[in-house]
């Protein structure tokens, strides 16, 4: 039995689910088979990026589906190499022409690209102030470049997507989002499996009759942060979708706090700031 997906309220006033699919590194039919999967799972977040050469596929799955489109929440990403004020726009153009949808939920900044990024924050606020685009945020953002971001902005990022897991937790990093009112979304939550047989997460996931996966995702979920794990895997999908129907108590969730090792499967931003 599938439980009902839950929803944060972002800083527009916009409901974004709080699991998601990642679609990074699933290509052609793969890519379009597990979105159509995903949505008939039950899951209403798809998360795209042009740098994944996939948005094609994703659109048609989408258009596909029987779930309503006003039901589905679509993020997709500018390129670094289309990064830039006008480059932002026309890259922002191709996206809705590739995911042949009407509208994007969710454009983020993929990278905080030095030379570039403050030019593509503005062409996204350009966009959304336009309506052209329901919400718009950024992706690998710490601490320095949101408060870089701060010396120019107009408007508040809705959600900053970075790498967060129990093994790269950035309580500072949660903290400074939850006050300015950013919604953080996890990529690689399950660190690319490079931790599942941790006996300390096998400990909790025994207990509560859970997969190690299962585990993780709750405890993004139980901090009010998104997360987007990737699977093209049907029984996967349906696995880490499985999570609304139990809870992780105080001490465990602590527990699991504890598990920080600053373990990185993608690369640091800090390194381009």
């Amino acid at each position: 039995m599938q439980h009902q997906q839950l929803y944060t309220t972002l800083n527009n006033g916009i409901q974004m689910p709080l699991l998601g699919l990642g679609v990074y590194d699933m290509y052609q039919q793969e890519a379009e088979q597990a979105v159509s999967w995903a949505l008939e799972t039950g899951y209403r977040l798809i998360d795209t990026a042009a740098m994944y050469n996939n948005e094609t596929e994703i659109g048609n799955a989408i258009r596909q589906s029987l779930v309503q489109r006003s039901d589905i929440f679509v993020t997709t990403k500018v390129h670094n190499d289309d990064q830039g004020f006008d480059p932002t726009l026309r890259a922002f153009d191709k996206s809705l022409q590739n995911l042949r949808i009407d509208y994007i939920d969710l454009y983020l900044v993929h990278w905080p690209i030095r030379a570039t990024r403050k030019e593509t924050w503005l062409a996204l606020e350009k966009l959304y102030s336009e309506g052209r685009v329901k919400a718009i945020g950024v992706a690998n953002y710490l601490i320095p470049f949101l408060d870089e971001l701060q010396t120019y902005n107009s408007i508040v990022p809705a959600v900053n997507q970075v790498e967060l897991s129990p093994y790269l937790f950035d309580k500072d990093l949660v903290e400074v989002c939850q006050n300015r009112k950013i919604q953080l979304q996890a990529y690689t939550p399950l660190v690319r499996g490079l931790r599942m047989n941790d006996p300390k997460l096998l400990a909790i996931a025994t207990q509560y009759s859970k997969t190690p996966a299962q585990i993780i995702l709750r405890w993004a979920i139980q901090h009010g942060i998104s997360s987007i794990p990737k699977s093209a895997n049907l029984k996967r999908l349906q696995e880490n979708f499985n999570i609304f129907d139990f809870h992780i108590s105080p001490e465990n969730m602590s527990f699991l706090d504890g598990f920080n090792e600053n373990l990185r499967v993608v690369e640091d931003p800090m390194d381009l700031f």
